[in-house]
């Protein structure tokens, strides 16, 4: 009997032991609940400190992104506008420097001469330059877009009841996320494609926009950064939705300033020909309207002189 009840309170005592991090999968945790401590290996080796009641900082699991990179740990797979000044990440990963609340500084630089600004999302928004470019504030994202496709169905999809589902997905999937920033969802059954708009008002600073798309992009890509290993994916009508791309557009509370001297060569010289076309274009209907102009005023003339 004495025997059993020792093996109980072993089992007991292991049990509060447990501490792990559920939002994120790659945390060292010490400690037992409700006094866990966790952190985050980032950058160089350094230790983080983790609230593992909110989604972590973007910026932070950017950092340790690029350590487990360099210790050559598992990290990320790789991989139509909203509105014209809408862009994506097409930088990728790299090691950025953050305030002490998790929020990416203004300019990064990745440890180089070069530098660049960026938003709220870390995400490039400048041309780059040296180090005494200027970024005078971190812009924020208000609005982003999710375009995802998902595997193929057994029965036809009923669109009415997509936005309800999704937005009940993402408010559960990533710790209780405002569903009603949730805008709009479209569909295209065609392309199995599904398009959200998830907005905030310009000025909000309380919810963060880009936390849950990039939290939603690893559920996607095979990569989750939660301790449980399931997916991203809404039941409609007692279906469920699996994910197999995603695509995220940054819509900033004002536009950013890329210039065309980064622009690739090919891309230049297409712009040139379109440029170049509609000029010869141009040349062409003002001779042929000359020429008209010209054959009309010698009728004219003909007609006078028979008279």
């Amino acid at each position: 009997m004495n025997m059993w009840i020792a093996l109980v309170l072993v089992a007991v005592a292991t049990v509060a032991e447990s501490c792990t991090c559920g939002t994120m999968k790659w945390a060292n945790c010490e400690g037992t609940e409700p006094s866990c401590r966790c952190d985050l290996l980032v950058g160089n080796g350094e230790k983080q400190l983790l609230d593992c009641n909110a989604l972590i900082p973007k910026c932070f699991l950017m950092k340790a992104e690029m350590y487990r990179a360099k210790k050559n740990l598992d990290t990320r797979i790789l991989g139509g506008k909203p509105v014209e000044t809408a862009f994506v990440d097409n930088d990728g990963i790299y090691d950025p420097d953050c305030e002490t609340d998790g929020k990416f500084k203004a300019r990064q630089c990745n440890n180089t001469e070069e530098c660049w600004c960026v938003n709220s999302a870390g995400v490039r928004r400048t041309d780059k330059g040296d180090k005494d470019l200027k970024c005078d504030k971190l812009v924020e994202t208000n609005w982003v877009r999710l375009q995802l496709t998902h595997k193929e169905l057994t029965t036809p999809l009923k669109p009415a009841n997509l936005k309800a589902a999704i937005s009940d997905a993402i408010n559960k999937r990533y710790k209780n996320f405002n569903k009603d920033m949730v805008a709009e969802v479209e569909y295209d059954a065609d392309a199995s494609l599904i398009v959200v708009d998830v907005k905030k008002q310009k000025g909000d600073r309380t919810n963060d926009l880009t936390q849950m798309a990039y939290y939603m992009e690893k559920d996607v890509k095979v990569l989750p950064l939660f301790s449980n290993p399931e997916k991203f994916a809404p039941v409609v009508g007692g279906q469920m939705l699996e994910m197999k791309n995603i695509l995220v557009y940054y819509v900033d509370e004002e536009p950013p300033t890329f210039t065309m001297k980064n622009l690739s060569g090919g891309i230049i010289a297409v712009i040139v020909v379109v440029v170049l076309a509609v000029v010869a274009g141009l040349l062409v209907l003002f001779f042929a309207k000359k020429r008209q102009n010209q054959r009309y005023k010698k009728t004219q003339q003909r007609e006078m002189e028979a008279m």
